[in-house]
């Protein structure tokens, strides 16, 4: 009886370690689109643990290419960025996103070109793995608010940010006691693209900051518009207002003010890519996204109604007919 006890309490252990083996073997990851400065900084804290920033639980084994003929800071760079990951790092290049798909657990999405996001994301769902998209997310409204359709109805989680959203300062800034939030202003370079609405290329950064301090419910944006800046004002259902000051006059630092009911406090300092990159293995591990659809649908369609209020004068445009005229009418019912 003894004897079998203790075979039993065995086999147990022994079941128990490789569980434990198991669950601390490091995810595989794959990135597709290697024309961003992101993916060598991404890799570099994940693969590196000799980093005092070294983010733990997985490792870049895997990569696509890609790469986009028309936006030069993409063919310009994707040569040299996809070198890099094969030669520092040891990262696979591979030939196709269906091949990735076999090697990995869970895949970052990094073309800086938001028009193929759709199509590159479609064979990621269909494997069914977590997905991480950079920004911009997609390079429109209707695509930002497809990809996330299509990942609900396969259940796969899916989910994008910018890295100004985890900056320790803006963490720290949200913490303030200023009363009832009132109103805050973001703002940042905003320099353009001309196969993205205006925002989508470098005003979706301070956009990102501006929701996650907002939160959702815009029900309206306008724009004003000079060659050198842009001033996009949106006012929330609860009567917050907020605007993304957006400057095209060289070198500019990303910051945030928030109007309170007590006082206003601004933003000190910057950050990093690490909290974001931290953000995302939780994500993996879990399955939980840190950003809801709804949040990210919102904060696509104050930057495209930017562009439609452009072309109209300035005028005020809806944001929950903006979003419904692009397919997203059930995100506004969840």
């Amino acid at each position: 009886m003894k004897q079998s006890i203790s075979l039993l309490l065995g086999c147990m252990l022994v079941c128990l370690s490789a569980h434990a083996q198991e669950k601390a073997k490091p995810l595989r990851l794959g990135m597709i689109g290697l024309d961003t400065s992101h993916v060598v900084a991404f890799t570099r804290i994940l693969n590196d643990a000799s980093r005092s920033d070294h983010i733990p639980g997985g490792k870049v084994v895997a990569a696509f290419k890609g790469g986009s003929d028309d936006v030069e800071s993409s063919y310009t760079r994707v040569d040299k960025f996809t070198e890099q990951l094969n030669t520092e790092f040891g990262v696979e290049i591979v030939d196709s996103i269906e091949m990735l798909c076999t090697k990995v657990d869970a895949v970052l999405l990094e073309s800086v070109d938001g028009r193929p996001h759709l199509e590159q994301a479609k064979p990621v769902i269909a494997a069914r793995l977590p997905l991480f998209i950079d920004k911009p997310m997609a390079g429109s409204l209707k695509d930002v608010i497809e990809i996330f359709s299509l990942a609900r109805q396969a259940g796969v989680p899916c989910f994008s940010s910018s890295s100004l959203r985890y900056y320790p300062s803006l963490v720290e800034l949200k913490a303030k006691d200023i009363g009832d939030l009132k109103g805050a202003i973001s703002y940042g370079p905003c320099s353009l693209e001309p196969h993205h609405p205006d925002l989508f290329w470098y005003g979706v950064h301070p956009t990102e900051a501006l929701f996650a301090v907002m939160g959702t419910g815009c029900l309206s944006v306008s724009r004003t518009f000079s060659p050198e800046t842009d001033i996009v004002s949106g006012l929330w259902d609860d009567g917050k207002t907020g605007i993304v000051y957006g400057l095209r006059t060289g070198h500019s630092a990303y910051k945030v003010t928030l109007f309170g009911s007590k006082g206003i406090q601004d933003q000190q300092g910057g950050g990093s890519y690490v909290p974001l990159v931290k953000e995302i293995m939780q994500f993996f591990q879990t399955g939980t996204a840190p950003v809801s659809a709804r949040e990210t649908v919102e904060l696509f369609a104050f930057m495209q109604a930017a562009d439609v209020s452009k072309a109209n004068g300035g005028c005020s445009v809806n944001i929950p007919d903006l979003i419904r005229a692009n397919g997203g009418a059930w995100l506004l019912e969840e």
